[in-house]
């Protein structure tokens, strides 16, 4: 593969024109691959800031005579604020990554989540702002969210259309391997500095400025993120190609995507993400606060226990992608959602009942640790595929749209779980929803066709 100059003068890499079979990663396909990772490690890191990092400071940012209740809602609504803010984001730079190029969309979204993870980590507390305080963090918080929906919708397009066709599977699941190693090393940097500045202390150094150090590496990151894309990541081949053919859409992309087969791709993505939504979230958000909050848990250990479980995960990531490749990304997660359906759903109420009946610890870590790779580790193969269920036209705002306005509603799990508390069991409702979760990500499978031999210039 070799480079050619774009019609605004950046450089871009030639298209492919060798055997699929023989196709090999060129150092262009490399560096846009290495960025896609690194974009959403960064995006990633900067989603578990508020749970991980600044949920033990909470109180910096609120009035002492705040009650529990009203503490409570206001973290709530913190973490909601950058969920809220990706789905506006994946419309808006989703848009922008279709009409005016893959890397030039990514940079202005880096740019702008530098900024507000900065901006976070200079906020002052209630002490001196007042209610303020209460106001700008969300805010910020939301609008970062918005940046960030951006960062992940044409730098992964980007990747996917410069990677050879027999190798997009290994590409899609080694970026989407970032995930867990980001809540791993939050996590990681977080314990650190809570040990070394007194974080058990609710007056102490870390709760009063410590918290901030997390922001700045997670602001760091970020920046560095901006310079390597900026320097190292070529334009897509495949998006300027369309752009001198006349494939590009003149006209929206959010139109063309709503109308017609594309509409119809969406509706199947949106069945699929849904699914693999609800599986992550309840084992990676609900799950934790199930076993310290309901079950009595050690938090430390469970923590460690699943901090343990994610690096593994890390390793399941390349290996599932590897096997979308090789069987077929639709048959693969059409077996995934049989697999949580029986193995997931099955092995959750076996931990149920281990911690129910005072059963060991380490016995009810490994049985969550494998509830995780079996749901969540499919989700590897989600780069790839809803990258080739969109043309080109429309593929960063198919992409982006169909990857994360389908975590809305299983957002809303605690809500969920508790009106079904009402006519069940509370601690077996985790399992009713995985059994949903896994007959939805089924569906939304057998809904579309199979993808990984398709070629990505349409």
């Amino acid at each position: 593969m070799s480079t050619k100059k774009t019609a605004d003068g950046a450089s871009a890499a030639e298209p492919l024109t060798t055997d699929p079979a023989t196709e090999r990663m060129t150092p262009q396909a490399k560096s846009a691959a290495k960025g896609a990772w690194f974009g959403l490690f960064v995006d990633y890191f900067d989603i578990y800031l508020p749970i991980v990092a600044l949920a033990p400071a909470l109180g910096y940012f609120m009035a002492a005579d705040l009650s529990a209740t009203e503490a409570t809602t206001f973290g709530f609504a913190l973490f909601a604020a950058a969920f809220l803010g990706r789905p506006i984001g994946t419309f808006v730079f989703g848009h922008l990554g279709d009409k005016i190029g893959r890397k030039r969309t990514t940079l202005i979204a880096a740019g702008g989540v530098t900024v507000t993870t900065f901006l976070v980590g200079a906020l002052p507390g209630y002490a001196v702002a007042g209610v303020w305080a209460l106001i700008l963090l969300p805010l910020l918080r939301l609008v970062g969210g918005v940046f960030m929906g951006g960062q992940y919708t044409s730098a992964n397009p980007l990747a996917i259309e410069g990677a050879p066709r027999r190798l997009r599977g290994q590409v899609g699941g080694i970026i989407a391997g970032a995930y867990p190693l980001a809540y791993v090393a939050i996590s990681l940097v977080t314990f650190a500095l809570m040990r070394m500045l007194n974080g058990s202390n609710a007056t102490g150094p870390y709760q009063q400025w410590g918290w901030r150090i997390p922001f700045v590496i997670g602001g760091v990151l970020s920046l560095c993120f901006f310079f390597y894309y900026r320097k190292e990541v070529q334009e897509s081949a495949v998006w300027e190609e369309a752009r001198k053919s006349g494939q590009k859409s003149t006209g929206s992309p959010l139109k063309t995507l709503f109308s017609g087969e594309n509409r119809k791709a969406l509706i199947q993505v949106f069945v699929l993400m849904t699914g693999l939504w609800f599986g992550i979230q309840i084992l990676t958000s609900a799950t934790p606060t199930l076993l310290i909050s309901y079950f009595k848990l050690p938090g430390q250990s469970v923590t460690w226990g699943l901090l343990i479980a994610n690096v593994v995960l890390a390793v399941a990531y390349p290996l599932c992608g590897l096997l979308g490749q090789r069987f077929g990304r639709r048959r693969m997660l059409s077996i995934a959602g049989v697999g949580t359906v029986t193995l997931s759903a099955g092995l959750y109420w076996l931990m149920i009942s281990v911690v129910s009946g005072g059963g060991s610890l380490p016995l009810t870590i490994l049985l969550v640790g494998l509830c995780l790779v079996i749901t969540v580790a499919p989700n590897a193969m989600i780069v790839a595929y809803l990258c080739e269920r969109f043309p080109t036209n429309v593929r960063s705002s198919g992409y982006g749209i169909g990857y994360t306005v389908a975590v809305v509603i299983p957002s809303f799990y605690s809500a969920i779980m508790l009106q079904l508390g009402e006519v069940m069991s509370y601690r077996h409702v985790p399992v009713l929803l995985l059994v949903v979760a896994g007959v939805l990500t089924f569906v939304g499978a057998r809904m579309g066709p199979e993808t990984n031999k398709v070629s990505m210039d349409d």
